[in-house]
């Protein structure tokens, strides 16, 4: 297979090549900062990150695929600006940062669990990798491109010509201000903070011993610094979410060329576009967004998502409503039953594909994922030989080896598994039952915790005589 990617770095469509020449690839995805639980925007990332690795392994491609989880250094604002998310919502719940941490991760993993998503070959916590991060800004230190003010040490990116070149942006108009607030300790406007001293927050929850001081790195270098680590100082393909390109994908290519001389440093960005509702892009920052779990309780399977977005090309503004997630949820069902019917009438499926007609499907499929991953296309590839094959066990095969990028799960229907996430009412059921045996302990903080958590998810428990029952907010 031939792949073409829309590479932001150019902003055009490329034939991908690997940069070693051989089917190895490296692979690095943003991951999630854990301080709240993922909504359902920040998912389509990540099934985006999904529908490569799987569309590379179906090529053929052997594909290490890194993925960080931010647990320390990410602002509110990502040009260094407001508090630390960690700490905040630390503060807001009375927990330690790493609890948070931990919490937030585990809902993660669980969230892209239920949508089928591969886990990463690496996932690295930044936390656990501070001294990777302090090796590498002192290499930045030595090539000439920091300089320290208030405290805190600042990458200068007037020594660094090309800045701005992924997100088109003139140096020029950064230096005048044009970008973000100034900050009396920056030089220039664009400037961003590789280490933060206790300068700036008076009582960070975690620091560490440094050559500048006691603190702690900005959001920025943790990628670079782990990237580097796991794919090397040039890799393949850097993915994650648009609004990573002005700022934050800018200052890594920045900070990580200028410690390593190497240019470019990633071959391929890759950038999937917002989900977006009525009142505009879905952010944590209005205090009001859905999550997974929402969508369950509203009797959606996770998997009806995951086919909404594969309905959309990931380089689309995708817009989301109830009635266009019912439509898919019946699209979905039509094509379980298609599949389910073509199953039980030609039997096991063949693992070679040999009948011409089928092949010609195949190819068509695999033409539709080469051209920058265009999951919409494909769908209408598997929908056209399911209207068309009736009992082929050639056919039945082609449906699991196009699932092998889709990951709609073809193999566990066929097997008769649920997929239906019933399991929620009984999760709900045994934490109540735990919260009983937590208030018959006199163990009130526990139980006070299980009602939070459960409160944050949507759901309030109500006491009475007859029991503790439940509802939806």
């Amino acid at each position: 297979m031939a792949f073409t990617f829309y590479n932001t770095l150019g902003r055009e469509k490329q034939l991908f090549k690997p940069k070693d020449g051989n089917n190895a690839v490296g692979f690095y995805g943003c991951g999630p900062t854990v301080y709240n639980y993922a909504h359902i925007g920040n998912l389509r990332a990540y099934v985006h990150h999904d529908i490569l690795v799987r569309s590379l392994r179906h090529a053929g491609f052997t594909v290490n695929h890194v993925m960080n989880i931010t647990d320390v250094g990410h602002l509110s604002d990502d040009a260094d600006g407001g508090d630390d998310k960690m700490v905040k919502t630390a503060e807001e719940r009375g927990k330690s940062v790493l609890e948070i941490a931990d919490f937030y991760t585990q809902a993660f993993f669980k969230d892209t669990d239920r949508l089928n998503i591969t886990r990463p070959t690496v996932v690295c916590k930044a936390t656990e990798h501070i001294a990777d991060m302090i090796a590498l800004i002192k290499r930045i230190e030595e090539n000439g491109f920091t300089y320290i003010a208030g405290g805190n040490l600042y990458f200068d990116i007037s020594k660094f010509p090309s800045y701005g070149e992924l997100a088109l942006l003139r140096l020029d108009d950064l230096k005048a201000g044009a970008r973000i607030q100034q900050d009396e300790n920056k030089r220039n406007p664009g400037d961003f903070v590789l280490w933060f001293t206790k300068s700036k927050f008076e009582n960070q929850a975690l620091v560490w011993d440094s050559p500048w001081g006691k603190g702690y790195p900005g959001w920025h270098i943790e990628c670079s610094a782990m990237s580097m680590k796991y794919l090397g100082e040039n890799f393949d393909i850097h993915a994650g979410g648009i609004d990573h390109i002005p700022i934050h994908h800018t200052n890594e290519i920045a900070q990580s060329e200028a410690a390593a001389g190497v240019k470019p440093w990633v071959n391929y960005w890759l950038h999937n576009e917002f989900l977006v509702m009525n009142d505009g892009k879905i952010s944590k920052s209005k205090g009001s967004f859905l999550t997974l779990q929402n969508l369950v309780d509203e009797g959606y399977d996770p998997l009806d998502y995951r086919y909404f977005l594969l309905s959309g090309h990931y380089r689309s503004q995708l817009q989301f409503s109830f009635d266009s997630l019912k439509g898919a949820k019946n699209s979905r069902k039509s094509l379980i039953d298609k599949i389910k019917a073509l199953a039980d009438k030609s039997g096991t499926q063949e693992t070679e594909i040999k009948e011409e007609n089928i092949i010609k499907y195949i190819e068509a499929f695999d033409k539709a994922i080469e051209d920058d991953l265009s999951t919409p296309r494909a769908l209408a590839v598997l929908w056209g030989l399911l209207k068309e094959e009736t009992a082929s066990k050639d056919a039945l095969a082609a449906v699991l080896k196009m699932d092998e990028v889709l990951g709609l799960g073809f193999k566990d229907i066929i097997a008769g598994k649920n997929h239906d996430n019933t399991e929620f009412t009984q999760e709900i059921e045994e934490l109540i039952a735990k919260r009983a045996e937590a208030k018959k302990a006199k163990d009130f903080t526990a139980a006070d915790n299980i009602r939070q958590g459960l409160k944050e998810r949507g759901i309030i428990l109500e006491d009475g005589p007859a029991g503790t029952v439940w509802k939806h907010l």
